[in-house]
């Protein structure tokens, strides 16, 4: 159960429109590591997770990440607002605006559809969490990219608020691998997975 608030978890107000940096941001909306990807992967990983602690923080940065898409869709909705046919063409914008117009569509910045083939959801606890420490430093590399090639700052500061985000979460993950780690066998915490190998057998009727 969710409770929304109607507003940005970080505010979004960019006066000049620019398509060219629209459509390189994009790809932190439903590219192969943005938020799209992570908010579906987190809030489906926790269904299997068999501790409480763990199951919590997925589903916080799991809600975290929706906030992220919002922001990411403001951008992106900001800097198309009122942009003309010429600076859609001369911005490589068209073959955007031929589909989608000035619509928000999850893609890669190559303009690939977004694909649930871009998160893993294994049943296995240490696997699971292994690649959300690792989704979690490839989102922040391609906010460094981005940051790499964006000047205006009223585009940056948000933009660098997700950045930090994004190592937050890989040090909740972090704590939550080594709170599994703790509960597994000492000796050897690849032996079995709690998530399934530990369950109680079912009564037969």
């Amino acid at each position: 159960m969710w409770s929304y608030e109607k507003r940005l978890e970080y505010p979004v107000d960019i006066k000049n429109p620019n398509p060219a940096l629209a459509k390189v941001i994009i790809s932190q909306l439903g590219g192969p590591h943005g938020e799209l990807g992570a908010s579906m992967r987190y809030l489906h990983q926790r269904y299997s997770m068999p501790y409480g602690e763990v199951r919590g923080t997925l589903t916080d940065v799991g809600t975290e990440e929706l906030a992220h898409m919002e922001i990411i869709s403001a951008i992106l909705y900001q800097l198309t607002k009122g942009m003309s046919i010429k600076e859609i063409k001369d911005s490589g914008f068209d073959t955007y605006f031929v589909d989608h117009t000035a619509g928000i569509y999850p893609q890669f910045a190559s303009g690939t559809p977004f694909s649930a083939e871009t998160f893993a959801s294994t049943g296995d606890v240490i696997a699971d969490l292994s690649e959300d420490l690792a989704a979690e430093q490839k989102a922040r590399l391609s906010y460094d990219n981005i940051l790499r090639m964006v000047d205006d700052p009223e585009v940056r500061d948000p933009i660098r608020f997700l950045r930090e985000r994004e190592i937050v979460h890989f040090q909740r993950f972090g704590e939550a691998l080594s709170l599994v780690n703790e509960k597994l066998d000492s000796k050897n915490f690849y032996a079995f997975n709690p998530a399934f190998d530990c369950q109680k057998p079912r009564r037969r009727r």
